[in-house]
Formats: C-alpha cells, sequence, structure tokens
C-alpha cells in the first residue's frame, strides 16, 4: 500500500496531462517505442482536451461517489476495450487468458457501478460527471474528457510488437484506476465503495506486477 500510495501523486498529475494535452501525445509517449510503431496508433493530435475539469475526483462531498462511479465505469469500459482487442490480435495464452479475467471481471464491476450509480443518484442524469477545478463544483464531462477517462486507443496490427504495445497501455490504464480507488478509500463514506476500490486495488495491482514481469521476460525491458 506505501508503494502504491507513492505512486499517487504523479498518477494525479497524469490525469491532468490527459485534460491538457493530446491523447495522440500522450499515446506516442507511452505506446511507442520508436518512430516505426508510431503509424499503428491512431491519431488525435487535433482534438484537445478541456481545459476547465480535471479528472481528479475532487473533495469528499455528497457527489464524490457519483464522480468516482462515473469516472470508474469509463475508465473500466477502455479496459475492456483494450482487452477485447487483444482477444483478437495476441497470440500468446498468457494475454488471452488476462484478457478474458479484465473483461470478466471489470464487466461485473460495471454492472454494479450501473446499479448504485441508479440507485443512489437517480436525478443525476445520464451524463458522466467530474469536478471542475476551475468553476469548483461538479459538471457533465465533455466527449473529450470522456475519451480520456476511457484510455482506450488503437493499438496496432497483430503483429510481433502487439503484445508490447498492449502491455505498455495496460500497466498505466490499470495504475490509473488504482489512483482513483485509493482516492475512493480515502474519501468515501460509502462501504460498498470502500469495498469494490480494495478489490481493484488487490486485483488489479496483482495484474499489473505479472505485466511487469511478462514485459520484463519477453522482451528484456522493465
Amino acid at each position: 500500500m506505501r508503494r502504491l500510495q507513492r505512486k499517487n501523486n504523479f498518477f494525479r498529475i497524469t490525469f491532468l496531462v490527459f485534460t491538457a494535452t493530446t491523447l495522440g501525445l500522450l499515446t506516442s509517449c507511452s505506446l511507442i517505442q520508436n518512430k516505426t510503431d508510431s503509424h499503428q496508433m491512431s491519431s488525435h493530435g487535433d482534438e484537445m482536451a478541456d481545459h476547465s475539469m480535471s479528472m481528479n475526483l475532487g473533495p469528499s462531498d455528497a457527489q464524490f461517489d457519483l464522480r468516482f462511479i462515473d469516472a470508474m465505469i469509463l475508465h473500466h469500459e477502455g479496459a475492456v476495450n483494450m482487452a477485447k482487442e487483444a482477444l483478437q490480435k495476441s497470440k500468446r495464452p498468457e494475454i488471452q487468458q488476462l484478457a478474458q479475467d479484465i473483461i470478466k471481471a471489470q464487466q461485473k464491476e460495471i454492472a454494479q457501478l450501473q446499479q448504485w450509480r441508479k440507485s443512489w443518484y437517480p436525478d443525476a442524469g445520464e451524463k458522466p460527471v467530474a469536478y471542475s477545478d476551475s468553476m469548483r463544483h461538479t459538471m457533465s464531462m465533455s466527449k473529450k474528457q470522456i475519451k480520456s477517462m476511457r484510455m482506450d486507443m488503437d493499438l496496432g496490427a497483430a503483429d510481433a510488437k502487439f503484445d508490447h504495445r498492449f502491455i505498455n497501455a495496460m500497466i498505466p490504464h490499470h495504475e490509473g484506476a488504482l489512483v482513483m480507488a485509493q482516492e475512493a478509500l480515502n474519501d468515501s463514506k460509502r462501504p460498498e465503495i470502500q469495498k469494490l476500490s480494495q478489490e481493484i486495488i488487490s486485483s488489479q495491482q496483482k495484474e499489473i506486477e505479472q505485466m511487469k514481469q511478462w514485459r520484463q521476460s519477453w522482451y528484456q525491458a522493465s
């Protein structure tokens, strides 16, 4: 847990970077190892993120859990999208199994989060919300913010480097979920959110460590 807390500030900054820079720029930094691979990633250079809201969850107020729910649903959807792509393109049984585990676990959590949202916030409306640092209150997410929160992207062709790109994408994606889950542990008062956050931290931290081991073994990279 101490290790996770040391990462907390870094990944809060990562979410801010997502709202202040292009998704394509961050994608190229986190996923693309050289210029040869860059053409395989989708180009989003002309899509600037909205500056009015950061992707942090905001203060521990009456809408904190709503913001957590909306953020985590979108974030899980992005992970599921990448896992489905891995099922189609990866040849390694290890990646195939991990992808299946991600889809199963996170689709279940999405359904639970959606149920809580409907029950706890019946008047919230359909649009996901986030905290606006500039306005100092909860506001609807823009399309660009929704895309940023999902962090889903085209991982490229089913070539020899696909698994490397998948791992390099899923590790920071999982780490983003850990940051939000840790924030919920600190700020949510609901035992349901506390329990889910603990489960996210436990399961995704294990998957991160596994992916790092594979990366070291398969690509001699840390």
